[in-house]
């Protein structure tokens, strides 16, 4: 079984530049997250401009389901912002595709000390092997269906609806 590994951006691909002193995209982290993570199941890695999800727009959605559409991979993890993450979950489960797609994020950046990066990225990667085909969202040790999710902004956790 290979996982196809889809990176989109979002706060999970974020540097810190120290010069502007804000966050900013630069190379994926997937590689040494991956490599961090100690998966030894072949891992296919596919990535997309990388985008904050405030600025995503239809057509990045759009983007994200062509991409999981032309996978050969029934089982694909996205990376992807958390501020809209279940809008694109949405997209994704109304496709009703043959696949398990997984989307997770952080909402520390990867390369900051206790980012939830790698533990929400390794918690996708496990769950993407076992769900039934459909869409979900896995932050922070649970299991969201794409149509019962959202993120709960005052307390920065993903709830039921």
């Amino acid at each position: 079984m290979t996982v196809r590994v889809i990176a989109t951006g979002g706060t999970f691909d974020k540097h810190y530049d120290e010069i502007a002193g804000k966050l900013t995209f630069s190379a994926g982290h997937l590689p040494a997250a991956i490599d961090r993570a100690r998966i030894t199941l072949p891992v296919h890695v596919e990535q997309l401009p990388f985008l904050d999800s405030l600025d995503m727009q239809d057509a990045d959605r759009l983007r994200i389901l062509t991409s999981c559409k032309s996978a050969a991979e029934e089982c694909i993890v996205i990376t992807h912002g958390t501020d809209t993450m279940p809008e694109t979950a949405w997209v994704l489960g109304q496709a009703g595709l043959a696949k398990t797609i997984v989307l997770t994020g952080a909402m520390i950046p990867y390369e900051i000390v206790n980012s939830d990066a790698l533990f929400n990225f390794g918690f996708a990667f496990g769950v993407v092997q076992t769900l039934a085909h459909g869409v979900y969202v896995v932050m922070n040790g649970q299991i969201f269906a794409w149509d019962n999710v959202l993120k709960n902004r005052e307390l920065g956790v993903f709830n039921r609806r």
